[in-house]
């Protein structure tokens, strides 16, 4: 079968323009907020006329949702890492070092997810459910009292934590992170 060079070619770019277009919005996102983030400044910033935005997203909302499932599929595979594993005192560790290892190129997507809980009460609290869940099992299997509310703790914790690492306001992330894992006895 025969395939037309020009074809292939137009695909190829519509993927470096949807690519392109996804990323300025996040940045977009992340910084200015979804409110004052008009899909015009984002087509103008990418390169792109805001019709594409249109064509592919149908609208802002549609952009904002694209946006988010490429970042929960990171979510995803950050997580399934430390729901795998079977050591509770090692899935506890990964669990607490998780905001201190976030890449740089996915903080962006991370202060996102803190904009759209205050700007538009618009947060997945599901998506970390498994991560609990494991946690729960993890404090059960090493004797504490309360592994559920344990899990719970350690997630509005590092919810806290993660936070003041995108805000630039934790003093020292180092001593911080060596104070929880002694906290929980895994140094």
């Amino acid at each position: 079968m025969f395939v037309s060079t020009h074809l292939l070619s137009d695909r190829y770019f519509m993927t470096i323009k949807k690519e392109k277009i996804l990323a300025t919005a996040l940045l977009f996102f992340a910084e200015q907020g979804y409110y004052a983030s008009s899909t015009s400044k984002i087509a103008k910033a990418a390169g792109v006329s805001e019709a594409l935005i249109f064509r592919h997203f149908k609208n802002k909302e549609g952009l904002l949702e694209a946006v988010l499932q490429q970042g929960e599929q990171r979510i995803k595979l950050l997580l399934v890492d430390i729901i795998a594993e079977t050591d509770p005192k090692v899935r506890i560790r990964k669990s607490l070092e998780m905001p201190f290892l976030v890449a740089v190129e996915d903080q962006d997507f991370w202060r996102l997810q803190f904009k759209l809980k205050w700007e538009i009460q618009k947060y997945n609290n599901e998506k970390l459910k498994p991560l609990e869940l494991s946690l729960a099992k993890a404090f059960e299997a090493l004797g504490y009292e309360d592994p559920e509310l344990e899990a719970a703790f350690i997630l509005h914790f590092l919810d806290g934590i993660s936070g003041a690492i995108l805000r630039n306001t934790l003093r020292n992330e180092e001593e911080m992170k060596r104070f929880l894992l002694k906290k929980y006895d895994l140094l």
